[in-house]
């Protein structure tokens, strides 16, 4: 990655940061207003709300309106034929409600997501969550940094090793199968941690837990901005087995299975 490039996408962080908010607040209205979430089912059966359309429609005019223009793969936008998205060099990667889940149950654990890619690796990337008002972000070789209100500290995920005892290992509420028990059970002592959505990376990413294993699946969408933010603070997401971090633009979104870690030494 040369200077220019650095630059570049050091100046958009503002931006994206700001996108980021705007999203967050819209879905804030649709959360604790009375109205009906108009949710509906997807084609895979995951829940889809006014949330999501809505967060989406203002994060691809923020995006369109940037002067630097990208193309945008969305979750909630139409997919482009891979004999077409096999030429981008950059494109944005956009999950405008991640835990869409979450949200309809309201308990708060739901992220707005923004990342950058260039070629198959996230560059850049932008994590809201809306209900605690926290903003996660980093772009590639400048470090991680969780903001609250304006008040920024740089973030770093905990250097660990696999032999160690009582390392915490998150589990997501609804994707804890025979396969991750397996994982679970190889350790010492594993303290099990839930959380939802891509909250589970940036816990890993500001020292609060170890190991995430996601054998169940994902989409592209689903990690990018985090899984950026998490490798600038140190940690990693390797496809499970493999010594791969996960990639981007493939001809099928969907992730394969993966580990996320902190610093493992």
């Amino acid at each position: 990655m040369d200077n220019a490039e650095s630059h570049i996408y050091k100046s958009l962080i503002p931006e994206i940061n700001r996108i980021s908010i705007e999203a967050g607040l819209k879905i804030l209205e649709v959360y604790h207003s009375d109205l009906d979430f108009g949710v509906e089912a997807k084609a895979d059966d995951s829940p889809l709300t006014i949330a999501d359309k809505q967060a989406n429609d203002i994060i691809v005019k923020g995006l369109e309106a940037l002067d630097h223009q990208f193309p945008i793969i969305s979750e909630e936008n139409k997919l482009l034929d891979y004999a077409d998205r096999k030429h981008y060099d950059h494109f944005w990667l956009v999950d405008p409600l991640d835990g869409t889940k979450e949200f309809i149950k309201k308990n708060g654990e739901f992220t707005v997501n923004i990342a950058l890619v260039k070629g198959n690796q996230a560059v850049l990337g932008v994590v809201y969550t809306p209900v605690t008002k926290e903003l996660f972000y980093a772009y590639k070789n400048g470090g991680a940094f969780k903001s609250i209100e304006g008040e920024v500290t740089q973030i770093h995920a905990n250097k660990f090793s696999t032999s160690d005892a009582d390392l915490r290992v998150i589990c997501s509420r609804s994707h804890l199968n025979d396969e991750t028990q397996a994982f679970v059970d190889a350790l010492t002592t594993p303290q099990l941690v839930s959380k939802g959505s891509s909250l589970k990376f940036l816990m890993l990413a500001e020292g609060k837990a170890e190991l995430y294993p996601r054998i169940a699946p994902t989409m592209e969408w689903d990690t990018g901005a985090a899984q950026i933010i998490l490798e600038e603070a140190g940690g990693s997401v390797l496809q499970y087995g493999k010594t791969e971090p996960l990639a981007y633009n493939k001809e099928n979104l969907l992730n394969p299975f993966f580990v996320a870690s902190a610093n493992q030494e």
